[in-house]
């Protein structure tokens, strides 16, 4: 091969390596984007399952306003119609206060001194029986009527400020849920991949009311079930009870928990508790859903003495609900755990979640 020839083919090679210098040069100057497009995504897909399960919030209040008006209606009419009765009742009972202050029945005591026979005493003693019987009957039933009206005053006060508080709370979720829509669909407006997104959101929220909801009411609903016999499974094992005085120490390892959980339904065979820096987090998968709940417990006195569960944080495949579906599960399922099951004359006087324990302390229920 001739010097000429070498040099026409070693040209085009070294012309293409400086073009892949400079590429690859170029490559290397480009700036990473300050936060991961996703993130923003997540954020409007979040967004929008908040916005969803807070509508539901609004029609369920809705509902409660309308059945609680119904009620006060029926209260109402059913006032006017008592009203009514001590109206036509009163005459009566002032009839009878008048007989009293004229001095009427004063008379029949008079008749009843200057009885001639032991027939004729006997006689009145039945006839002023029969009237001071029938006086006693006219003022207690006025008695009785009028305790009724006040205590129907009283509950149609209440039902009033159960209203006004269901009419605040409606239109707090209203004022909430309209500012969360504007500034999502201000997001939305400024992409150009809204329509994207937005199939995203349908997908998403779809997914969360076939799927994803019933998954976590069945977790609630197995938690539920095993929370009411925890204290029968304590009872076995008294190794977790320890005594100091009068006082005791109740001691939940949380894989001993665990344990417990999968023996009572499989549904926790892929779902486990911890307990660490005095919360409570419990995770699980299934069926392509992740759920992730965080809480705490806390002590009560009603209606009994207990630790209740309150749910700080509940996640479906990594999207956080709102404060709205927390609270409505909460209300729904009581996972609220009772030491005076395990031993009668105790209750629970503080809890705290440390070091992969649930620690319970105990004293007397006097």
């Amino acid at each position: 091969m001739t010097l000429q020839a070498v040099r026409s083919k070693a040209i085009p090679f070294f012309m293409a390596l400086v073009l892949l210098m400079q590429s690859a040069a170029t490559a290397t100057a480009v700036p990473e984007p300050e936060s991961a497009p996703g993130d923003d995504i997540h954020r409007m897909l979040e967004q929008s399952l908040s916005i969803k399960e807070i509508d539901k919030e609004i029609e369920r209040i809705r509902e409660e306003k309308k059945q609680l008006a119904s009620e006060m209606d029926e209260q109402a009419a059913q006032l006017d119609v008592l009203e009514g009765q001590i109206r036509d009742k009163r005459e009566d009972v002032g009839e009878v206060l008048r007989a009293y202050y004229m001095g009427e029945r004063e008379v029949l005591l008079e008749a009843l001194f200057s009885a001639k026979s032991i027939s004729a005493l006997l006689g009145l003693l039945d006839y002023i029986g029969i009237i001071f019987g029938q006086d006693k009957r006219t003022l207690n039933d006025y008695k009785k009527q009028y305790a009724e009206l006040q205590e129907g005053y009283l509950i149609l006060e209440d039902q009033q400020t159960r209203l006004d508080g269901i009419e605040s709370s409606l239109a707090r979720q209203r004022e909430r849920v309209l500012a969360m829509e504007a500034e999502l669909n201000e997001q939305l407006e400024s992409r150009p991949d809204a329509d994207r997104i937005r199939m995203m959101i349908e997908e998403l929220n779809s997914f969360w009311e076939t799927a994803g909801l019933y998954e976590v009411e069945q977790y609630f609903n197995a938690l539920s079930d095993a929370m009411g016999k925890l204290p029968d499974w304590i009872q076995e094992h008294k190794e977790f009870l320890a005594a100091e005085g009068l006082t005791y120490t109740l001691r939940i390892p949380e894989d001993d928990l665990n344990a417990f959980l999968r023996e009572q339904n499989e549904l926790f065979d892929r779902f486990s508790f911890r307990f660490h820096d005095g919360k409570v987090t419990a995770e699980g998968s299934r069926n392509g859903i992740d759920v992730h709940l965080t809480g705490s417990y806390t002590v009560v006195e009603q209606p009994q003495n207990g630790l209740r569960f309150h749910v700080e944080e509940l996640r479906f495949n990594g999207y956080a609900l709102p404060d709205t579906t927390r609270e409505e599960l909460e209300e729904r399922f009581d996972l609220a755990f009772y030491p005076g099951l395990i031993l009668s004359f105790v209750k629970a006087t503080s809890v705290e979640a440390e070091d992969g324990e649930l620690i319970v302390e105990l004293g007397l229920n006097w």
